[in-house]
């Protein structure tokens, strides 16, 4: 694959410097690791969406819970609710 430039301001590339150094990686490798996060992160939250639509039909949640258990104490909520 072919190299390219991109052109941003010297704070920017000042702080992606960093945090790829911070992350033991060249400059290269850090941003195409966040391009790749960046996309799940997308396509989770496209999941999420689809989820909660998916469960937001009447009984829906109540089935889920009854299902799979509802959240687990240790989640921190006290009422069971899927999503």
């Amino acid at each position: 694959m072919a190299d390219t430039t991109v052109k941003i301001d010297d704070t920017t590339r000042d702080r992606l410097k960093a945090l790829a150094d911070g992350a033991g990686m060249s400059m290269k490798d850090y941003l195409a690791q966040l391009a790749v996060e960046k996309e799940h992160e997308r396509q989770l939250d496209t999941a999420t969406a689809a989820f909660r639509r998916a469960i937001a039909a009447p009984g829906v949640a109540d089935r889920f819970d009854a299902d799979f258990g509802g959240l687990p104490e240790a989640a921190g909520r006290t009422a069971s609710r899927a999503a």
